[in-house]
């Protein structure tokens, strides 16, 4: 058989399966028509969504692992305990979970939390929840994840004042710990390190996503917000505030001036400055997210407004240089309690007992 006459035959067949496909349609189509059922069209988007699905994206079906600390049950199981265990403290009255409550959004909803002999941290406790998407931890973005943000706070004098050594002899004094950091780090010599202590516990941050209705609508869904949340939504995008809360994270992802329209009142904190030392980054902090917002009030870096009204009405002075309207704040406050998901259940866990070799708690 000659090539042309081949391809001749090829061009027939497919002519003919384009035919059948047709056909297949129009009498699908005439069939919905005789059962008084107009034909299937594809639903129209909203240009409301369309410009959303622009600025932002929903959350992650599945969490994010870090290709070198895989999320492994074991670690998952043993990053869930070292999270909510207060002997990570040198007090054994402090652990993550006293300034990042999950029962309250993440945070402990102080304007300056509580630390190590009731000294008074210098900055608002930002959220867990969502946080390991961020570009980068704490407002001044020294931590690089949240793995290596875990191990910052339990050392800290101001926080929870304890040390490498004392976390370790601890942890070692316990034997269902020891058990776990071998099943969580199996291919490790020495599986119990204070490296690892952090890599689980940022493990498990990473399963705190906190899916809202908001995702859903941008997922296509549009019934999944109200009228008057589409309507703050679009107010929200006409400002300008989804400039720099943005993404997956709704902010999160960069940095920014706090005051680019004037400096806002009782700025003492410098901000980024204080880890780059470059003139530039003074009062520059982390784009915070917006997820759970309705959750984690007090508001911004020095916690200086306790109501999502008057940071909206602050956002639009010194970042926007606009005066919004109270009308214009509460449509846009509106929009922003959407945002408000659900953690994973059943957080709680069991933690196992000290022994007599545990060093026992300390508040000096």
């Amino acid at each position: 058989m000659t090539t042309r006459k081949i391809l001749t035959e090829k061009r027939v067949l497919s002519a003919l399966l384009a035919c059948a496909f047709l056909i297949t349609l129009l009498i699908s189509g005439f069939a919905e028509a005789a059962n008084g059922m107009p034909p299937k069209r594809k639903p129209r988007v909203s240009p409301l969504l369309l410009e959303a699905q622009e600025s932002f994206a929903p959350l992650p079906d599945k969490p994010i692992f870090k290709k070198d600390n895989p999320g492994l049950n074991a670690k998952l199981s043993l990053g869930k305990m070292l999270f909510f265990d207060t002997r990570l403290s040198k007090s054994n009255v402090f652990s993550c979970n006293s300034c990042h409550n999950l029962a309250t959004g993440g945070v402990d909803n102080n304007q300056f939390s509580t630390g190590h002999k009731w000294q008074i941290g210098g900055r608002n406790a930002p959220t867990v929840l969502n946080a390991s998407l961020h570009v980068a931890q704490f407002w001044d973005g020294r931590a690089e994840d949240v793995e290596a943000q875990a191990q910052g706070p339990i050392l800290a004098g101001v926080e929870m004042g304890a040390t490498k050594e004392l976390v370790i002899k601890r942890l070692e004094s316990i034997p269902q710990y020891v058990t776990l950091f071998k099943e969580a780090y199996p291919d490790d010599k020495k599986p119990l390190t204070y490296k690892h202590v952090g890599d689980a516990i940022g493990a498990f941050e990473r399963m705190l996503i906190t899916p809202s209705r908001f995702d859903i609508y941008l997922k296509g869904h549009e019934n999944a917000l109200a009228n008057a949340e589409k309507k703050g939504l679009k107010t929200f995008m006409e400002k300008g505030c989804g400039s720099c809360h943005d993404g997956m994270g709704i902010g999160g992802h960069g940095y920014r001036k706090f005051g680019l329209h004037g400096t806002p009142k009782n700025m003492k904190d410098k901000g980024r400055y204080e880890v780059t030392k470059d003139k530039e980054d003074i009062n520059v902090f982390k784009v915070p997210s917006l997820r759970n917002i309705e959750l984690t009030y007090p508001y911004f870096h020095d916690g200086r407004h306790w109501t999502l009204e008057a940071a909206v009405k602050d956002m639009g002075k010194y970042q926007l240089g606009e005066k919004l309207s109270d009308k214009e704040v509460a449509s846009i406050v509106i929009f922003l309690k959407s945002l408000t998901g659900s953690p994973p259940k059943r957080l709680i866990p069991i933690l196992p007992p000290s022994t007599a070799t545990t060093p026992i708690p300390d508040r000096n």
